[in-house]
């Protein structure tokens, strides 16, 4: 017998799970916790079209929104990703409502979304469309996205402000510039135990004499 009991130790690793073609997940660790929910298609991405059932149902009228997801991504239950732009609700116009003989003019798009890697997605968050979030940065739950989120930030509130960043700067700066995203999984498993803490020089030492002794 099936067994579909919820818990929070399930997780759905979105490269398993997710097929459609607008959707692009990057490595094999970012996950989905569908504690109290559907999969990850079927309850997170919300698109206007895009998805399977409006991709059966309609030839789309102008370029899909598409979904890009890096690597060690962790989405909180029940969180929203908004895909579609203004989902054809124009708020210069008098009249929001969209009538299908107006419809190619009343959508707006609002571009790609962007997830980068090693961010975290809380619970009951939403990010609207368009929006990149940036590496490590960390969206708190119940949060509205509606700005870009710079690397390494917490964002919290509705709409979603700018708390405190991880890190001083100068840390940051120092963390993108060595690409641990893009490290090979050699050098990342390596390296672990210095990216479960947060000593940025020695993290730097480590990985250059890892390089140093791979040439």
């Amino acid at each position: 017998m099936k067994n579909d009991t919820k818990h929070w130790s399930k997780v759905e690793l979105l490269h398993e799970t997710v097929r459609n073609p607008n959707i692009h997940v990057r490595g094999t660790h970012s996950y989905y916790s569908d504690a109290w929910s559907g999969s990850f298609e079927d309850s997170v991405v919300r698109y206007l079209y895009g998805d399977e059932y409006s991709l059966k149902a309609w030839e789309p009228a102008w370029p899909i929104d598409q979904l890009h997801i890096g690597d060690y991504v962790c989405i909180g239950a029940e969180a929203v990703i908004l895909l579609g732009g203004n989902h054809t609700h124009r708020t210069d116009w008098f009249s929001l409502y969209p009538f299908p003989e107006v419809i190619l003019d009343a959508y707006a798009g609002k571009g790609d979304t962007i997830i980068g890697d090693g961010a975290w997605i809380g619970m009951r968050a939403m990010v609207m469309p368009g929006i990149t979030i940036g590496e490590g940065a960390i969206v708190a739950s119940g949060a509205i996205v509606t700005k870009d989120v710079a690397p390494y930030t917490i964002v919290a509130g509705n709409p979603a402000v700018p708390i405190k960043t991880r890190f001083p700067q100068a840390v940051i700066d120092k963390l993108l510039a060595l690409q641990v995203y893009e490290w090979r999984a050699e050098k990342f498993e390596a390296l672990k135990p210095l990216l479960c803490a947060n000593e940025i020089d020695a993290l730097a030492l480590a990985s250059e004499k890892f390089d140093a002794g791979r040439n």
